[in-house]
């Protein structure tokens, strides 16, 4: 199994000093950490309890550092490990300007974007950003169509039901060939799963038991081959939620075998957060070690 690190949280170690967080970053990635994931919101509302997943892991005064912009500086101090949106809300962006930002980070970082993209749960955020609520997953599978055209021509031409241009130029294209590997993070439909057979490199799940996410990864598995693709070539990444003990404190050992079972699962990246096992850095590389014992 490959292993990811969410880093939502860890600037509260350094008084929310984000900066500072580039270090462990960088001692994940020397170590052989796979992946980091960023999650996203533009803005946020005060209405956490429409989370449609359980309970909201954060209040609404929270910060949410801008993934794309985050990810740049963490581009810049790091070698090797893949740098991931674990989910871009992708629909508030322009689809033109969502390209030139994933190409941009993937010449920056020489090749190691992988974009997941979905529409979150907030309508708040929508309007706040003046983007209409009602269409937002047709929109997200055009936004993806235009990034892959501007990312493979040049000049470019598009017509869809929002995005309209002739001829144009959106330089320099990512290095990685065919452009940056699109993950979707929409629920487990076979409309979405023929979104990703069609245009995407693999899921985000936000199911957490193992025994459910079982039969929804065959069944986009199914699809991704009847559509004449490699279903082993599909990208899973999903979440080990910390288990708790009886006492309420996260459990490391019950949440690796948790992993294990996901990944028998189906999932190919399980996604860990030091800020649930971690009292501080000083925990950071302890915990990196350990989680390190479950790589393939």
């Amino acid at each position: 199994m490959k292993l990811a690190l969410s880093i939502l949280g860890l600037d509260t170690w350094f008084g929310g000093d984000i900066a500072a967080v580039i270090p462990l970053v960088q001692l994940a990635d020397r170590k052989g950490i796979d992946q980091l994931t960023l999650s996203d919101h533009v803005i946020m509302s005060e209405a956490t309890d429409k989370y449609p997943y359980g309970a909201f892991p954060s209040p609404p005064d929270s910060p949410w550092f801008e993934p794309m912009v985050l990810l740049a500086a963490v581009a810049s101090a790091t070698t090797r490990i893949r740098l991931a949106t674990g989910i871009l809300i992708s629909p508030l962006r322009p689809a033109v300007l969502l390209a030139k930002q994933a190409a941009t980070l993937d010449v920056l970082s020489r090749g190691r974007l992988d974009l997941g993209v979905g529409v979150g749960w907030q309508r708040e955020e929508y309007d706040a950003c003046g983007v209409p609520w009602s269409g937002r997953f047709a929109y997200l599978e055009e936004q993806v169509r235009v990034c892959q055209t501007l990312w493979r021509d040049a000049p470019a031409s598009f017509h869809g039901q929002f995005v309209n241009f002739d001829r144009l130029y959106s330089l320099p294209r990512p290095v990685q060939p065919g452009g940056v590997p699109v993950t979707f993070g929409l629920p487990p439909t076979s409309r979405h799963f023929a979104r990703v057979a069609e245009l995407g490199a693999g899921w985000t799940p936000m199911e957490r038991d193992p025994e459910r996410l079982g039969p929804m990864v065959n069944t986009l598995r199914r699809i991704v081959a009847d559509a004449g693709r490699d279903p082993d070539a599909l990208l899973i990444r999903g979440m080990a939620s910390a288990v708790r003990d009886a006492d309420g404190r996260p459990d490391l050992d019950a949440t690796l075998a948790l992993a294990r079972r996901l990944s028998a699962a189906g999932l190919t990246m399980v996604t860990f957060s030091p800020a649930a096992f971690c009292r501080g850095p000083d925990d950071f590389e302890r915990f990196i070690d350990t989680i390190l014992m479950l790589k393939d």
